[in-house]
């Protein structure tokens, strides 16, 4: 059985921090892509960052990028997304992505979602 159990989410200050963690089961997790979105009220859901399953190169979304790291520990199937200096802005639900595309299909498994708030 696929999971996907994301984690860290809360309640922080502007210009705070979290940590959110994925925690991936019922698949092989070092080769799939794995990706965080993130949802606010009345919006669409976006990319936020992603990280390959080869080498790790990482891409960010432009309003995250110097403030969020993506990172993966394939040893213990987790991938994480440290956020710095938080915005009001970045209040969304996040979701954790795992994708792997292979020539003849594709598999994509979501997380159920985390709450971040960031209010003073």
């Amino acid at each position: 059985q696929v999971q996907l159990v994301e984690s860290g989410g809360g309640l922080v200050q502007p210009g705070g921090s979290l940590r959110l963690s994925c925690a991936a089961s019922g698949f092989t997790f070092s080769r799939y892509v794995m990706s965080w979105y993130r949802q606010a009220p009345g919006k669409e859901r976006e990319l936020v960052a992603r990280i390959t399953n080869i080498g790790g190169s990482t891409d960010y979304t432009d309003s995250v990028k110097g403030r969020f790291t993506i990172s993966r520990d394939n040893a213990k199937r987790t991938v994480y997304l440290q956020m710095n200096n938080l915005k009001p802005e970045d209040t969304a639900v996040y979701y954790c992505n795992a994708v792997l595309r292979l020539e003849w299909d594709e598999y994509n498994y979501w997380g159920q979602g985390t709450q971040v708030t960031v209010s003073s």
